[in-house]
């Protein structure tokens, strides 16, 4: 083996040891609060176990069928897999990857022994779809209708992405060849097939994973705009994602400039040329220029102009020429053509109407995953645009806790006008950022959110350590059963142990 692969899997079984909070035994019924959790994909899944985990009852409702297990992993193609590494996709302390770059298959049975490690089979409703979330006169939660319970707290867990976007461009009944979405290529042979791509995203990597796999002549990936590309490196993909402004500073020339020079080197062509870098998701893929350099792949960069028979005429533009911007006309020939145009993003509009009202609708939350409103709803990883980190990591849990810690102790609850004007101070400091204050974030700037949480509220720091690391539940608790003597009367009856 390996020696770093050995010292991972030595890392990943201290971190579990450490780190992992005891399954409850079977059938055991949880104490208070009791939490609904709307999704059943890896936030979810994940969600729940450190719920449950640390003593509290969860319900989990699924929109799908058990197929629907894992979210999006479970309807990607079995070509796909991580693209960062997998140490930045801990998504629970237990998680145990085999290799650096798991792949869909990998990813999908983590999610799986996860769901079945804490119990959750039993504890989830499957072809569920959750229409509407409302309080009742307790101010606790019905989901859809009051038979299926009432909950303290609601976690949104469904994701940004949804069923995948196929859209019907004018014209391409015309090509003759077969058009599928790009998470749609298991059983299709592309063998000596000559592919173009229809966007130039990250489901754009997926679809040059699949044509590698697939032994195809040639793929050219017709983008409309440039996205930046970083190299699958864990060093440099952490250090580009701690910039803890979280945004585009006078310093962001450097691993801009860094990146043109000893990354793209000698295709600094496809590199955006006025686009910041810290102002968009890139794409995090080595092979992409690999396989341009080699010949077996094409970046063109430009518009559609019609769908013909055996290809389409595409309007190619220069480096930092606009879309729909001059360039020249050229006919590109292919035998299969490739919507790499993602997925719908998944409706958060079953939650009460007034979480959307302006300036406070999402993304524009509290830690951007709790309404003002409401804290005792935490929609992670459903409200982001654009970032620099990952989906799958420690702020899962991190989310998770803050929220048990507002249920059980009434003194760090935030206020809504608290709230609303921490999400005014975000905006402030980021009001020179070309992007929204919350269109675009880092994993730096979201550790500094978390920190900020805590250290603003002295009743805070005594969960510290149980937020940071979900260690020490014990001993915050009897701190505040000392605190709920002391403040004898006020009102605030109402504990959760």
């Amino acid at each position: 083996m390996n020696p770093l692969v050995w010292l991972y899997q030595i890392l990943q079984w201290f971190l579990d040891k450490l780190l992992s909070p005891n399954p409850p035994p079977p059938h055991t019924h949880l104490s208070r609060p009791k939490i609904a959790i709307i999704g059943a994909g890896l936030t979810g899944v994940s969600s729940a176990a450190h719920c449950v985990g640390h003593g509290f009852e969860v319900q989990i409702f699924e929109a799908g069928d058990r197929d629907n297990l894992g979210g999006i992993w479970s309807r990607v193609n079995n070509t796909s897999g991580l693209q960062i590494h997998s140490i930045m996709y801990r998504f629970f302390p237990s998680v145990k990857w085999q290799k650096g770059y798991p792949n869909r298959e990998q990813i999908v049975s983590q999610i799986s022994q996860l769901w079945k490690q804490y119990g959750l089979e039993e504890r989830t409703k499957f072809n569920t779809r959750v229409k509407s979330v409302r309080q009742d006169g307790k101010q606790r939660w019905i989901i859809n209708d009051p038979s299926n319970g009432r909950f303290d707290a609601v976690i949104p867990a469904i994701g940004s992405c949804g069923e995948p976007k196929m859209p019907h461009l004018p014209g391409q009944e015309n090509f003759k060849g077969k058009i599928f979405h790009s998470s749609k290529l298991d059983g299709k042979d592309a063998r000596g097939k000559k592919i173009l791509v229809i966007g130039g995203g990250a489901s754009a990597v997926e679809v040059l994973e699949y044509a590698a796999n697939a032994e195809a002549k040639e793929t050219q990936i017709l983008a409309r705009s440039d996205k930046w590309i970083i190299p699958r490196n864990p060093v440099v993909d952490v250090l580009l994602s701690l910039n803890v402004f979280g945004q585009e500073t006078y310093l962001s020339v450097v691993p801009e400039w860094l990146l043109r020079r000893l990354f793209y080197r000698d295709l600094q062509d496809i590199a955006p040329a006025t686009k910041g870098f810290f102002t968009d998701t890139p794409m995090v893929n080595t092979d992409v220029l690999d396989q341009i350099r080699s010949g077996k792949a094409k970046w063109q960069r430009g518009d559609i102009v019609a769908f013909e028979e055996k290809g389409i005429r595409f309007n190619q533009r220069a480096q930092g020429v606009p879309k729909g911007g001059p360039g020249r006309e050229i006919f590109l020939e292919g035998d299969m053509i490739i919507m790499a145009t993602g997925f719908h993003r998944p409706s958060l509009s079953f939650l009460p109407d007034e979480v959307f009202e302006p300036p406070y609708a999402p993304p524009n939350w509290y830690l951007q995953t709790f309404p003002p409103q409401h804290m005792s709803i935490c929609a992670t990883n459903c409200t982001y645009v654009n970032a620099v980190g990952t989906v799958g990591h420690a702020h899962i849990g991190w989310y998770t806790r803050i929220l048990l810690m507002f249920l059980v102790d009434p003194l760090t609850r935030p206020q809504e006008r608290w709230m609303k004007r921490w999400i005014d101070m975000t905006r402030f400091l980021k009001s020179r950022s070309p992007t929204g204050a919350f269109d675009f974030f880092t994993y730096g700037e979201l550790i500094w959110w978390f920190f900020f949480c805590i250290a603003i509220n002295p009743f805070r720091w005594k969960w510290v350590f149980f937020v940071a690391f979900g260690l020490g539940k014990a001993l915050p608790l009897r701190v505040v059963e000392q605190e709920d003597r002391l403040r004898n009367g006020l009102g605030m009856k109402m504990r959760y142990h």
